[in-house]
């Protein structure tokens, strides 16, 4: 549509019907009217005005060369528990951006602060109704707050949230807890004061701080324990059921990590009201592990069923799996029960340690190819090595050492294999060989 009102690339557009446009926000609430006067300036250097008459769900078909149409916002505290300070010199230059973009945290989850975000950025989320916005709360104390963000403004800056609820903008909260420093009571209160926000406040995840090796000079913090897991835990459970019987929601939720830490099994689906918090590890074994138990009875039934398939499933083969630590028990143990159905597959699930970070990161999506190679390296991999999407860049073949999926092919000698991290894809994997290719993203 843009070609038809001679817009070409290199073209910039200045205002819409006289009011000018900061970021593609604008751009996307001014195009639901009908009629539009675009001000352009043209990549010859004209200034130029086009009408355009459409539907009011009809798009303009305009493709921006910035998804912002302006930079994005960086972070400006000294968070005691940053990741990205315990990151070593040397790797590549992006991994070391500190986003606080409260427009990332509407588009792609992000979670911010609310420190830089000034009142003309709260008028236009709740103008625009920018939703969920998610928000990195870590307590509810203002002056701890201040302390934990390193900015004498983060304490203040909590009065946003409730400027959200009053305007019916939904959120997601997330705390990282730092062993005695906001946890036990000082947990139970920010839960207390988190618990105000409801119902626009919809879910809030409790993850431990992760802890690298390459901690010097910062501020000391200690890894937690069993005793410890299990006091987080039994905290938010109370304000759970307090949260089920007022709203019908659990509300707070604590990631795996807690649970497994503890000793404790994992709850059961219904207990993640929908899985909110997925991508901060909350409910990522639970959603897995049913998502494979309810494929393997499909495949089961069909292998009865359908004597092509059952050939196909009972095929001699023999492949390997790569994951964090954290999660590598869960994948040794649904391997097995593939295996004790279907005993002509053969299934090697490798924990990779994590030498480079240290070992106190277990998770798959910090794991780096070196590490990967070295501790893979002469062992019994058979046919193929599966490797879950979450170790590379997002729609790439990268890891976070810049070693690639062909990198690791090269040095391990074997066909290897990028794959969604899901139980369903899981047993596909299992089944196909990944016939679709060496990436499945």
């Amino acid at each position: 549509m843009a070609a038809d009102y001679g817009l070409e690339p290199g073209d910039e557009i200045v205002s819409i019907n006289g009011e000018a446009i900061k970021d593609v926000f604008d751009y996307r609430f001014m195009i639901l009217e009908e009629e539009l006067e675009l001000e352009i300036n043209t990549k010859d250097g004209e200034n130029v005005k086009i009408t355009v008459e459409k539907d009011p769900d009809e798009d303009l078909g305009i493709e921006f060369e910035n998804s912002f149409m302006d930079n994005y916002r960086s972070c400006h505290n000294k968070c005691i528990f940053c990741f990205i300070d315990q990151m070593p010199k040397g790797m590549r230059e992006t991994l070391y951006f500190k986003d606080d973009d409260s427009r990332l945290s509407f588009l792609q989850g992000n979670y911010v602060t609310l420190t830089n975000l000034s009142e003309e950025d709260m008028n236009r989320i709740i103008k625009y109704k920018l939703e969920p916005i998610n928000i990195s709360f870590q307590t509810m104390n203002p002056e701890l707050r201040c302390q934990m963000l390193g900015n004498r403004f983060a304490g203040d800056a909590l009065k946003k949230a409730y400027t959200f609820k009053e305007n019916g903008i939904i959120m997601n909260g997330q705390i990282v807890l730092c062993k005695g420093i906001n946890d036990g009571k000082e947990l139970d209160y920010s839960l207390s004061k988190m618990y105000e926000l409801l119902p626009e406040l919809e879910s809030v995840s409790i993850v431990p701080v992760g802890l690298s090796k390459f901690r010097e000079g910062l501020y000391p913090l200690e890894p937690f324990n069993k005793e410890d897991a299990c006091e987080v835990i039994d905290i938010i459970h109370k304000w759970q059921d307090k949260a089920m019987e007022e709203y019908g929601t659990h509300f707070a939720h604590p990631s795996d990590e807690w649970y497994i830490l503890a000793g404790r099994d994992i709850p059961d689906a219904d207990f993640y009201d929908g899985y909110q918090q997925l991508e901060n590890g909350v409910g990522m074994i639970r959603s897995f592990v049913d998502d494979f138990d309810m494929y393997l009875d499909e495949v089961k039934s069909k292998a009865k069923s359908n004597p092509f398939f059952k050939a196909k499933v009972n095929k001699k083969r023999e492949y390997s799996f790569a994951t964090g630590r954290l999660f590598a028990p869960i994948l040794k143990k649904l391997s097995n029960k593939y295996m004790e159905n279907f005993p002509n597959t053969v299934i090697h699930v490798f924990p990779i340690r994590n030498d480079f970070f240290g070992e106190m990161i277990t998770v798959a999506g910090l794991v780096t190819g070196k590490d990967l190679i070295n501790q893979l390296k002469g062992e019994n991999l058979g046919e193929k090595l599966f490797l879950p999407s979450v170790m590379f860049r997002y729609n790439e073949e990268v890891m976070l050492d810049d070693l690639t999926r062909s990198d690791v092919e090269s040095a391990l000698q074997i066909p290897t294999y990028i794959i969604k991290s899901s139980g369903r894809d899981m047993i596909d994997t299992i089944i196909n060989g990944d016939s679709n290719g060496k990436k499945k993203a």
